[in-house]
């Protein structure tokens, strides 16, 4: 049995969020313990995982699993390469923030992105899972990349 801590601040909570559900998709969880620390606007949350180490990561049992999608197959040639384009950016972005690429946008957010051309913040904010922290913080880069170029003929 092993243990990890998680803090949630109450505000900008996207990216410890997403990191802590990453994390408790990924292992086989026993129990979680949470406690709210009310601190003005310094409050958060607190999530204390008991789980089961297991085999390493990849290895993970498909039951609780998506499907992997093949987004070369799923996207057009032209969106295809914009959502590769948004890609590289995002691992960018996760080594130098230390986090793991997931947290900055899955891969269905990009191709969500990609598939409505979003071209505006407000946009942005319409793809599932994507919150006001991330817009604010991503959303410039982001629609830098979302550029179609024409297709020829």
């Amino acid at each position: 049995m092993q243990l990890k801590l998680f803090i949630v601040p109450v505000k900008n909570l996207a990216l410890p969020e997403g990191e802590m559900n990453g994390f408790l998709r990924s292992h086989r969880v026993l129990a979680v313990r949470k406690e709210f620390v009310a601190d003005g606007e310094n409050s958060f949350w607190t999530f204390c995982v008991e789980y089961l180490e297991s085999a390493p990561a990849g290895n993970v049992p498909t039951g609780n699993k998506l499907p992997k999608v093949d987004y070369k197959e799923v996207l057009k040639p032209e969106e295809f390469e914009v959502f590769s384009r948004l890609r590289d950016w995002r691992k960018g972005v996760a080594e130098q923030e230390g986090v793991p690429v997931y947290v900055v946008f899955t891969n269905e957010q990009l191709a969500d992105m990609v598939k409505k051309r979003a071209g505006t913040k407000a946009a942005l904010r319409e793809i599932e899972g994507v919150g006001e922290s991330r817009v604010e913080k991503y959303g410039a880069a982001v629609l830098e990349r979302l550029v179609f170029n024409p297709v020829p003929g």
